[in-house]
């Protein structure tokens, strides 16, 4: 059984155009615990882009980890330092996401085919920095063999120092499905991920993939170090409201749906007189009373109104107007 002060105990998911900095202060309203990940960012992107576009986020996103993409391990080691001085928890190296682009770009999850490139990557980026360094992979790609291959891949870069894997329990297949196909076409392979924890209990090791409830999620507890949830926490975020309570700690308070949307509405003023548009914040909130009266009502807010030319950050609050409180489950 795991220590209850697991910092992977519960994670959610690293989500390309989805888990952005707006996203993320909104998730950080309603769990205080679970550990955050940014969407990928390649390293040419923080070498050669707008690192206070890519890198910036808010104090209370901690604990906040970034995850990159590449495969030169001296730009990857840069990456780390720039990152850790930027103030992140953690940097992860994305071994997993399986488009054209990455692919193109030698990395992503055809590196699950090259351990020991990974093993180099991890290497150097662990010489570079005081934080840790970890990967989210996959169990294999294409005609690999997950139980074959997976042993080794880990014993390979777990040698460079590598000490935290963060498991997508499928495969990916890189020619004849699309990214959106490989988060779920392939099957799900937990048995397996369960055996690399048996196999090296010396290394954290994190469950993803299909989890869409709680309940799904703290099964695998024991079994492995940590769960990491992506889709549904982004879908329905009010998931998250019990993760403090039931992952981490027993007394933690139950956050109030109304005011996190008051904080947002806050959130949101102080950005768009930085001139972020409020679209670009409304968007991650629209799940945030599914299943409760009024929430198409919001939902239409959120998605039409805000496209207004007048519009102010004080929508967010009062769209929450609109849902009934009457109903709000007791957890």
């Amino acid at each position: 059984m795991i220590d209850l002060a697991s910092p992977y105990r519960f994670c959610v998911a690293p989500m390309m155009d989805w888990t952005d900095r707006h996203d993320r202060y909104f998730l950080r309203r309603i769990s205080r615990s679970a550990r955050l990940y940014t969407q990928m960012i390649t390293a040419g992107a923080i070498l050669h882009g707008d690192r206070r576009r890519l890198l910036d986020f808010d104090a209370s996103e901690h604990p906040l980890a970034v995850q990159v993409g590449g495969s030169d391990a001296r730009a990857l080691a840069d990456c780390a330092r720039i990152a850790e001085d930027w103030g992140y928890d953690e940097i992860n190296l994305n071994v997993g996401c399986p488009s054209d682009r990455v692919q193109s770009g030698t990395f992503g999850a055809c590196l699950m085919r090259d351990p020991a490139r990974v093993a180099d990557c991890i290497d150097a980026m662990r010489r570079a920095v005081a934080i840790p360094v970890t990967v989210k992979c996959r169990i294999g790609v294409d005609d690999q063999q997950p139980h074959e291959i997976l042993p080794g891949f880990i014993d390979t870069v777990a040698a460079a120092g590598c000490a935290v894997f963060i498991i997508h329990a499928r495969k990916a297949w890189l020619s004849g499905l699309s990214p959106a196909e490989n988060r779920t076409v392939p099957p799900l392979d937990y048995p397996l991920v369960h055996a690399m924890k048996r196999r090296r209990p010396d290394l954290v090791i994190v469950l993803n993939g299909g989890l869409a409830t709680l309940g799904d999620a703290a099964g695998h507890l024991g079994l492995v170090d940590g769960v990491m949830m992506g889709r549904a926490a982004y879908r329905t975020p009010w998931v998250l409201a019990d993760v403090d309570r039931l992952f981490f700690h027993p007394s933690a308070p139950v956050p109030n749906r109304w005011e996190v949307a008051d904080a947002m509405s806050r959130y949101a003023e102080r950005r768009m007189a930085e001139g972020t548009p409020l679209k670009a914040i409304a968007r991650h909130l629209t799940g945030l009373f599914q299943g409760l009266p009024g929430a198409r009502s919001w939902r239409r807010a959120l998605s039409e109104e805000v496209r207004g030319p007048d519009v102010t950050a004080d929508l967010i609050s009062r769209a929450a107007l609109m849902v009934s409180r009457r109903v709000e489950p007791v957890s």
